[in-house]
């Protein structure tokens, strides 16, 4: 698998990351092995999860692969903090006691002394950026993370932060920011993403296959056995059902039919291969699944295709 350097870094990370979000709830041990072995094989270095992922159950199963599926030094671990769901409503919590705590939770479940990419989950207008950052910073000089970044940070809220952390005077540097990005969802194209070109930093999309619509899998209803048909997934889903969506999945299923590829794989090589992407994050039930995610590494769009899918998913 193609490697690219994250950002104005020395970290190289494959073009695919391998999400965990469903590991330890919808998917389970078994599965998780059967999918990290296919990823590796495939030449993928960048493991994605997150403190809230499953109650931190993603964090563990990982941590229990550590030493006996995959060596440490094979693996770039990249997770996040700063966000709980406790409640009915998503809270953001980035002070520097909270998002300390939840690294050294993090590092715990996992199992290890340092995580390779520390991200904050996302912006948090209650706690001064100052407090935030002063955390980033002692997490790096601890040696608990080697490199931070940020995520679903707008493009005003990237930009203070990335010059507030400026290397020259002593600041952990901002490697990435991870947002989502798809032929669905393009709204980073406006800000976000000049502004990491402009800055330095790396883009990790995720979603990239538009929350699963893209494969197909809804074209014709919502199969019982979706994401879209579990109660945790089915508001995450519901936007992109819509008739603007349905519109560029057509799109998609022709550009496919004439090129030979899955509709899974254009949408995927698309986000893949844009400008100032260093990884797009996937993730997958199954190993079945993610097998076939891979393929998409066999693929390069024509300009062509892709020129016609910008102006399809434009408005």
């Amino acid at each position: 698998m193609e490697m690219r350097t994250l950002g104005n870094t020395g970290l190289n990370v494959s073009r695919l990351g391998l999400g965990t979000m469903t590991w330890g709830r919808d998917t389970d041990e078994h599965e998780a092995a059967d999918q990290l072995r296919s990823y590796l094989e495939a030449g993928g270095n960048l493991l994605d999860t997150a403190a809230v992922y499953g109650d931190g159950d993603s964090e563990r199963v990982i941590g229990g692969f550590l030493g006996t599926l995959i060596d440490r030094k094979d693996i770039l671990i990249a997770t996040k903090a700063g966000i709980t769901f406790k409640s009915p409503d998503r809270k953001y919590n980035n002070s520097r006691s909270a998002l300390l705590e939840e690294l050294d939770g993090s590092l715990s479940r996992l199992g290890v002394d340092h995580v390779d990419l520390w991200q904050l989950h996302g912006w948090d207008e209650k706690t001064p950026i100052e407090e935030t950052l002063s955390a980033i910073d002692f997490a790096v000089n601890s040696g608990r993370a080697r490199y931070v970044g940020l995520s679903n940070f707008n493009g005003w809220q990237l930009a203070r932060t990335v010059t507030l952390q400026n290397p020259l005077f002593g600041k952990a540097a901002i490697a990435s920011i991870q947002s989502e990005y798809s032929l669905l969802n393009r709204e980073i194209e406006a800000e976000v993403l000049p502004a990491a070109r402009a800055l330095g930093v790396g883009l990790l999309a995720w979603s990239p296959l538009g929350r699963g619509v893209l494969t197909g899998k809804y074209r014709n209803g919502l199969p019982s056995d979706s994401r879209g048909a579990t109660p945790h997934f089915a508001e995450f889903i519901a936007p992109y059902m819509d008739g603007r969506s349905r519109g560029i999945v057509e799109a998609v299923y022709v550009a496919a039919e004439g090129l030979g590829f899955s509709p899974l794989e254009v949408a995927l090589a698309w986000v893949r291969d844009g400008e100032g992407v260093a990884s797009a994050i996937v993730g997958a039930r199954t190993g079945a699944q993610l097998r076939g995610v891979l393929t998409s590494e066999e693929i390069v769009l024509p300009d062509p295709v892709r020129a016609a899918l910008d102006d399809i998913s434009a408005h």
